[in-house]
């Protein structure tokens, strides 16, 4: 009984950090599987931000992924933005991360529904 317990909430259950608003993705036609590890930011349609579940203002995220890229520099940083934010909130966040070192930034989308 145990066991089945375990899996199904390792099934069910979500390993990566929640942001603490509603995100919801954009769709895409195409694309891979999001890769495994590294950190996630969130941006919710209103602009507000959060690095791994808790939320910050834009100078304390960049603090923390400079923090996370000095510990880890090969880090995966994971952009999840809502589908309604603005490009102006999300394209220069990529860049202001790439410019703090990051090699690896993904942006987060959901197949698109047939």
């Amino acid at each position: 009984m145990v066991f089945f317990l375990l899996v199904f909430f390792l099934v069910v259950g979500r390993m990566d950090a929640t942001a603490p608003f509603s995100v919801d993705p954009a769709h895409a036609l195409t694309g891979a599987d999001l890769p495994g590890g590294g950190s996630t930011i969130a941006v919710s349609a209103a602009g507000d931000l959060a690095l791994d579940g808790k939320a910050l203002d834009r100078a304390a995220l960049l603090d923390g992924v400079a923090k996370a890229l000095a510990a880890t520099p090969a880090l995966l940083i994971r952009i999840n933005a809502h589908k309604f934010a603005h490009l102006r909130d999300v394209l220069p966040l990529v860049a202001e991360i790439e410019a703090l070192g990051a090699r690896d930034v993904v942006l987060i989308v959901t197949p698109a529904l047939p």
